[in-house]
């Protein structure tokens, strides 16, 4: 529904609670004037720029997580869990000192009339962005992204990328562990020596995972390379490999998937990735949106970390840079839906792909 539909349905006391936090002149006891008010005073323009620019950047993570979720309904338990993950916690501050109530930040978006409870039973209890505010509120934040955002002045120099190696490389993965004698440790972590023989045999080829803090991004990432614990996390989870006991096997559904040589679709891949890093990363959806939109034609790194940055919160040790550098760029890049260049000085620059601009739509259907 729109906003005035929403208006429309909407009680006199929450009318009242809009109108007052626009300060609207109007007669507080007719609900007529009340949302012919509250709709001339969103509808001015330059309105969303105007509260765009007075919002924290806790409630602009809050807001993108709401425009780009997928769903267009919401649970107060959605919306809490939202909210919290939207308050980042300052090193050296108590989390109840720093954290807000989250059940505030969602009063503070009805009071915006941003935020709706449904109105009839079957969405009394669930919670909506209008429509037509929630196409303002993207178009605003995607002019303002692009029109800040640097463009190369001329093709970088030499650029990468991976078009389908995701699909290619599966396949060789599985074609090691049918040949191969393949032996898990305690941990059920294959050896090195066997990480080695495969690294040779990819497309892309990634260091070995050395002793350190690794997890948060998949069932593997602590023990396998970024680009290859996701490989193999994906091959487990559609049930092509097995651990069984001290070693890797193929499953008959692997064996029979390798016999046909099928090519698994690369937004299968895609998707399996948005699951398993929209836990540490909550606003990936809405980056990679981002990213798309802004891209069209090579574009600075550095400027666009500049411009998005404020939306990815620290995760344990990795800062928001590394975050955007390592778990969001790189793994794009290997999903094939960037690429990414250089110019003679050093200076980084990213273009989205033909793959990369289907995929987002296809994630972005509304």
């Amino acid at each position: 529904m729109n906003l005035a539909d929403m208006l429309t349905y909407a009680d006199i006391a929450q009318l009242s609670r809009i109108a007052n936090h626009y300060q609207c002149d109007c007669n507080g006891n007719s609900k007529h004037e009340l949302i012919q008010s509250i709709l001339q005073t969103v509808g001015r323009r330059g309105f969303i720029e105007h509260h765009l620019d007075g919002m924290s950047i806790e409630d602009l993570r809050f807001l993108n997580a709401l425009l780009f979720d997928g769903r267009k309904q919401f649970s107060l338990e959605d919306l809490l869990a939202c909210a919290k993950q939207s308050r980042a916690v300052k090193a050296g501050l108590d989390q109840e000192q720093e954290r807000e109530n989250p059940r505030e930040v969602i009063s503070r978006f009805r009071q915006r009339a941003w935020l709706f409870q449904g109105a009839t039973p079957a969405t009394r209890y669930l919670f909506e962005v209008p429509d037509d505010l929630r196409h303002r509120l993207r178009e605003v934040l995607e002019r303002r992204i692009k029109s800040e955002v640097i463009q190369a002045e001329q093709e970088p120099v030499l650029y990468r990328e991976e078009p389908e190696l995701m699909t290619t490389d599966l396949l060789l993965f599985l074609e090691y562990v049918m040949n191969h004698s393949v032996a898990l440790n305690a941990e059920g972590v294959m050896y090195r020596r066997s990480q080695m023989q495969i690294m040779d045999m990819l497309h892309v080829s990634e260091p070995l995972v050395g002793k350190g803090w690794r997890f948060g991004y998949g069932r593997r990432f602590k023990d396998y390379p970024s680009r290859f614990s996701l490989l193999y996390d994906y091959a487990y989870h559609i049930r092509l490999i097995k651990e069984e006991g001290d070693s890797l096997r193929l499953t008959s559904t692997g064996l029979a998937y390798l016999k046909e040589e099928h090519r698994e679709a690369m937004l299968q891949f895609v998707t399996f990735w948005l699951r398993l890093y929209k836990i540490p990363i909550p606003n990936l959806l809405s980056i990679i949106y981002w990213i798309e939109r802004s891209s069209a034609d090579w574009v600075s790194v550095a400027s666009l970390y500049q411009k998005l940055g404020y939306l990815i919160s620290p995760f344990f040790y990795d800062t928001p840079e590394s975050i955007f550098e390592e778990r969001i760029l790189r793994m794009m890049l290997h999903l094939g839906m960037i690429r990414i260049g250089e110019n003679e000085d050093g200076e980084r620059y990213v273009q989205t792909t033909g793959f990369g601009k289907m995929a987002i739509k296809q994630l972005h259907k509304d």
